[in-house]
């Protein structure tokens, strides 16, 4: 259970959809958030110097200047975190949006669940923490995979030790770790890996995966270079063993 002074981040939603703003105001302060309903990008340069803003939430797709304008110049003097709400069809703006400095995305319609789990965990990758009353740090039993003393929750998209203290993990590590328990004890061939990641990686080669790979050993297993679970098939791909001797 969190401790200590309580704290809503305060999110900057930018969006011109009212429908769409108002939506996620609902949904943000529902969820232990403070929220700013922005329409525009000019709304959003007119905000209180005084006031703290913990994430800015932007449509690309803004009327006037665009959304990826407004991360440009978001970037040009503030390394304020990022997350892009995009279209269907916007892949080379979700790409172009992450390069010039964009912590994540989500496409619409997105799942109200999962939209949460992503802004808290670009705001932990940050060092900013939501401590509320009503929120557990505990893992959701009924939605975990289980490696290890390991425990992923689905729910809240996080890594738990056997302490349960969490193991910050990026979006498109989450993602990587998820794939691998669903399909444990099978060889996983590098080009299935990227395609379960392309709304992720599409923009990187497939040695992306072999980076990821190595992130993902170091916060996972006591001996990275003899992983336990995340195992090397050379020639073939990757393999996650639940339970089973190391690899050399």
């Amino acid at each position: 259970m969190n401790t200590g002074t309580e704290h809503r981040p305060r999110i900057a939603i930018v969006d011109d959809d009212p429908d769409m703003r108002n939506t996620l105001v609902e949904l943000l302060n529902e969820n232990g958030f403070e929220t700013e309903a922005l329409a525009s990008s000019q709304d959003f340069y007119d905000l209180d110097a005084d006031l703290t803003i913990d994430l800015a939430l932007i449509d690309l797709k803004l009327k006037g200047e665009s959304g990826l304008t407004l991360v440009i110049n978001i970037r040009k003097n503030s390394d304020l975190p990022i997350v892009m709400l995009t279209g269907v069809g916007d892949v080379v703006d979700k790409i172009v949006g992450l390069e010039i400095g964009s912590d994540d995305y989500l496409m619409k319609p997105f799942n109200p669940r999962e939209l949460i789990a992503r802004l808290r965990a670009v705001l932990r990758r940050y060092g900013v923490t939501q401590t509320v009353h009503s929120e557990k740090n505990e893992p959701d039993k009924d939605h975990s995979l289980n490696f290890g003393s390991n425990v992923l929750d689905q729910t809240q998209r996080e890594l738990f030790n056997a302490e349960g203290v969490e193991i910050p993990l990026t979006n498109a590590e989450y993602r990587l770790l998820e794939y691998f328990l669903r399909h444990q004890n099978r060889i996983i061939p590098r080009t299935e890996l990227l395609s379960e990641l392309g709304n992720d990686l599409s923009q990187y080669v497939d040695r992306t995966i072999d980076v990821l790979i190595l992130r993902l050993r170091r916060k996972i297993e006591s001996a990275p270079s003899k992983p336990v679970h995340l195992q090397t098939r050379r020639g073939q791909g990757y393999i996650f063993v639940t339970e089973g001797r190391a690899s050399h």
